[in-house]
């Protein structure tokens, strides 16, 4: 489920933002709109750890402040900030400019959704929303990291042509559903 909606306020100091997250709370307190090194771009610590039930729907809602034609994708690490999945190679013009960034239609772990809330236009600001199904793992601090690429953008330094932003989560199995997939379960160990 995706879900678009238009912001009525705009907000000034939030002009130079890209996005942030509505929901979870982001890993960081304060932060520059995903700007800076994956896997998290820059800010600081907030110390949120938001907690999640395994094997159910969670809900992802961002604050795009900054329209170009792009997607996002959604990852997750159970360990590690490492785990987390480089950034795609980019298409770029003979100027640097950014084209197109591949989409994984069967994306693989740690990646949980690629394509996230494609788009060529939307109003300024916009709030997209989206539910993902998590692992039913068992981990104390995994991070959910949303990655946005942005076309028609230069480069980003730090961040090449994209915006990286995580949030904490402490997800706890159900034990009335099936465990994870083996590729989870390792990862969780």
């Amino acid at each position: 489920m995706v879900a678009v909606s238009a912001m009525a306020q705009w907000s000034p100091q939030l002009a130079q933002a890209h996005f942030k997250f509505l929901e979870p709370p982001s890993a960081w307190s304060t932060e520059n709109g995903g700007k800076g090194d994956p896997p998290c771009g820059q800010g600081t610590p907030s110390g949120i750890v938001t907690k999640a039930q395994g094997g159910h729907a969670f809900t992802i809602r961002l604050q795009e402040f900054i329209i170009h034609p792009g997607h996002y994708r959604i990852a997750l690490s159970t360990k590690s900030r490492s785990e987390l999945p480089k950034d795609p190679d980019v298409m770029t013009t003979p100027d640097n400019q950014s084209i197109s960034a591949p989409i994984d239609p069967n994306p693989k772990i740690p990646v949980l959704a690629d394509g996230v809330f494609q788009h060529t236009t939307a109003p300024r600001p916009s709030e997209w929303k989206t539910e993902v199904t998590l692992p039913n793992i068992n981990c104390d601090k995994c991070t959910l990291q949303v990655t946005e690429f942005m076309a028609q953008h230069g480069f980003n330094k730090g961040g090449g042509f994209f915006y990286h932003h995580c949030a904490d989560l402490q997800i706890t199995m159900d034990p009335s559903l099936p465990p994870a997939a083996k590729a989870w379960l390792d990862l969780s160990k």
